[in-house]
């Protein structure tokens, strides 16, 4: 790979290389673009706009849920940049670009963040550009990985060539792992993500539960199954272990509203947030 000075954007191949067309299969509904309709973005096509009413007929907080989960990133991210000190984030499943994206937060607080962004669908990929601005202190980096592969994500020469891993990593996987319906599965991925970082370092994650609304949850997971995305909602205890093994930080497995909330997070509805968040550290 090409030496880059600092801020530089840095694509790996897929990026960079001429490539065969890409068949994105806009004739499917898609999660990212499900996501991104549903936050107002423009990324998405007749079927994710179709799935996405399906969707919300019985799922109708479903937008409020995804938007205190994007309010929980910027949170979180502030803090791990100001009060744990943390400077290199890996963010695992990043999705399509949606503002602010976690780069932009972190190098507001602290310009000399690096940042590697993870995903392998080809949606993303196309969009990943949009990642990929950052400070001249600091600089971002996108990955075409696989996070049911972390051996390769950890491997990559990407990784080593933004990263210094004698020096703690903040690890995010936001809003993706209820895409992953086994427990079993998501464990072995944080595990052997964990593994190979030094003590310290951080993991975040956001996924889907129905503790906070049973019947509209429980529906609306059974509709993004019925459009063909496999998708589970998690009780408190499923999620908290995740985190098995770490030290779970102050509030704990919470709705991800009442995460150091804001003034705004603070005055949300509980049955309205369908997200449970929370962040540990490596012993």
């Amino acid at each position: 790979m090409t030496d880059r000075s600092a801020g530089e954007w840095d694509f790996q191949s897929p990026l960079a290389d001429p490539a065969p067309p890409v068949d994105l299969e806009t004739e499917v509904p898609h999660s990212a673009r499900i996501y991104d309709y549903l936050l107002g973005g423009k990324d998405n096509y007749a079927a994710d706009r179709a799935a996405s009413v399906e969707i919300t007929k019985d799922w109708p907080h479903l937008p409020v849920s995804m938007r205190a989960n994007r309010n929980f990133l910027a949170r979180l991210t502030e803090q791990v940049a100001t009060e744990h000190g943390i400077r290199q984030f890996l963010d695992v499943g990043t999705g399509l670009p949606t503002s602010p994206n976690l780069h932009e937060v972190a190098q507001r607080f602290a310009p000399d963040s690096r940042i590697l962004y993870i995903d392998n669908d080809p949606i993303v990929l196309v969009h990943a550009r949009a990642l990929l601005g950052s400070t001249p202190e600091g600089r971002t980096a996108y990955l075409d990985a696989d996070l049911h592969d972390p051996d390769t994500i950890l491997g990559s020469q990407q990784l080593r060539d933004l990263f210094d891993l004698g020096q703690p990593v903040a690890v995010s996987l936001l809003a993706i792992l209820h895409f992953i319906v086994d427990d079993q599965v998501v464990q072995g991925i944080l595990d052997r993500i964990m593994h190979h970082l030094p003590s310290g370092s951080l993991l975040a994650l956001s996924t889907c539960t129905a503790d906070s609304a049973p019947d509209e949850v429980t529906i609306g997971v059974a509709a993004y199954n019925a459009a063909g995305i496999p998708t589970a909602a998690r009780d408190k205890a499923r999620v908290e272990r995740f985190f098995d093994g770490m030290d779970l930080l102050d509030p704990g497995v919470v709705l991800v509203h009442h995460w150091h909330p804001d003034e705004q997070s603070a005055a949300m509805d509980d049955t309205h947030v369908h997200m449970y968040g929370g962040l540990a550290r490596k012993r």
